[in-house]
C-alpha cells in the first residue's frame, strides 16, 4: 500500500508539469448546505481531468526500454487522454483501447488532439481487458492500468495533496469514485495530511459497486452499469479496495436524476462546466445525504469532458 510520502514524491516530481488547478466556493451553495464547500477544479487541469497526474507520475517512472516499446491502457475517455498526452510529451508511442460508447469529445481528443492510437472494444470490462491483452502480448506495450497502479494513485493523491497545502482547516474531503484511484489517492493524502480528515466517496447508485464493495469487504462487480456518469463505470481493484476500506469513512449513493441536477447547478450558479461523474459528490452534500453541518469541506471536482456537440446541434436547429 503506497504512502502519504509517495504522494508527497509524487507532487515533487509533477508539479511543474501538471496545472495547479483553482479551488473555487459559491455562497448560494454554501448556504443551501450549511457549511462551507470548496471545490478544487481539476476540471481545469492539462486534459481536463485529475487523470493527467497519475498518468504523467506513471509514465515518468518507466524505464528506457519499456519506454521504447510504447504504452497501453483502457479507458472510457480521461485516462485515455491522460495517457495520450503523457506520452506525447515523454516522446512514447501510447496505444489506447476505447469502449465504442465513448464519449467522440473524449474519443476525438485523445486521438487527435494527443495523438495516440485508439483501439475500439465493446462496452463491457471483459472485453477491454481482452482486447488490451491480446495488444500487450502482441506488441509487448506496459500497461498504465487507470487505477490499479501505485504509481497512478499517487499522482492521483496530488490533487488532494495541493487542496490540503491551500487549504489546510478542511474537516471533510470527498471525492467521486469508480475505479477508486481518486478516492483512495485522496484518501491517503488526506488521513497523511491530518488524521482527523474525514474521507467521503460518493457514487451513483445505478453503478454501486464500490459501495457493495466497500461493505462487503470483496470486490463486487457491476456487469453493466448504466449511469450518465460514464467515467465511475469501472469496479474497484483489489488494490484500491484495500486502501479506500483502511482510510474512507463512508461511501454515499445518488440517483441520476440528482446527478444532474447536481451538474446543473454548478453550470449555472458557478458558471464553470463539470462532467457528471464530478456532480456526484456535489449532488450527495446538496441531497443531505452526509453530515456536514458547519463544516469545511474539500470536493474534488475531478473533470470536465463533457459532450456538448448535441448541446450545441440544438441551438443550430433554431
Amino acid at each position: 500500500m503506497i504512502s502519504f510520502d509517495d504522494i508527497q514524491e509524487a507532487y515533487e516530481r509533477i508539479k511543474k508539469i501538471v496545472n495547479h488547478t483553482p479551488i473555487l466556493s459559491s455562497r448560494t451553495l454554501n448556504n443551501k448546505v450549511n457549511s462551507k464547500v470548496y471545490l478544487k477544479c481539476e476540471n481545469m487541469q492539462r486534459v481536463g481531468a485529475f487523470k493527467f497526474r497519475g498518468a504523467y507520475n506513471a509514465l515518468s517512472q518507466l524505464s528506457e526500454s519499456k519506454k521504447e516499446k510504447g504504452v497501453i491502457t483502457h479507458s472510457s475517455g480521461n485516462h485515455a487522454q491522460a495517457v495520450a498526452l503523457a506520452s506525447k510529451i515523454l516522446g512514447i508511442h501510447a496505444t489506447i483501447v476505447m469502449p465504442n460508447t465513448s464519449p467522440m469529445c473524449k474519443v476525438n481528443a485523445t486521438r487527435k488532439t494527443y495523438e495516440a492510437e485508439v483501439v475500439f472494444c465493446q462496452n463491457s470490462l471483459k472485453s477491454r481487458h481482452q482486447t488490451t491483452e491480446k495488444l500487450i502480448q502482441k506488441n509487448g506495450f506496459t500497461l498504465i492500468h487507470p487505477y490499479d497502479n501505485d504509481f497512478v494513485i499517487a499522482g492521483a493523491g496530488t490533487a488532494a495533496l495541493e487542496l490540503l497545502n491551500d487549504r489546510p482547516d478542511l474537516d471533510v474531503i470527498m471525492a467521486p469514485v469508480g475505479g477508486g484511484g481518486l478516492l483512495s489517492g485522496s484518501s491517503i493524502a488526506a488521513k497523511g495530511f491530518n488524521p482527523n480528515i474525514i474521507v467521503y466517496g460518493a457514487e451513483p447508485m445505478n453503478a454501486d459497486d464500490a459501495y457493495r464493495s466497500f461493505h462487503s469487504g470483496q470486490v463486487e462487480i457491476n456487469e453493466d452499469p448504466d449511469t450518465i456518469a460514464d467515467g465511475l463505470r469501472t469496479t474497484l481493484c483489489e488494490r484500491t479496495l484495500q486502501i479506500i476500506r483502511k482510510n474512507v469513512d463512508d461511501i454515499f449513493l445518488v440517483s441520476e436524476e440528482e446527478i444532474i441536477e447536481a451538474m446543473q447547478f454548478v453550470w449555472e450558479r458557478m458558471k464553470i462546466v463539470i462532467e457528471p461523474s464530478s456532480a456526484v459528490p456535489i449532488a450527495v452534500i446538496l441531497s443531505e445525504k452526509v453530515p456536514i453541518e458547519n463544516k469545511k469541506v474539500g470536493i474534488i471536482i475531478s473533470g470536465g469532458n463533457f459532450n456538448l456537440s448535441e448541446f450545441f446541434d440544438e441551438f443550430r436547429k433554431l
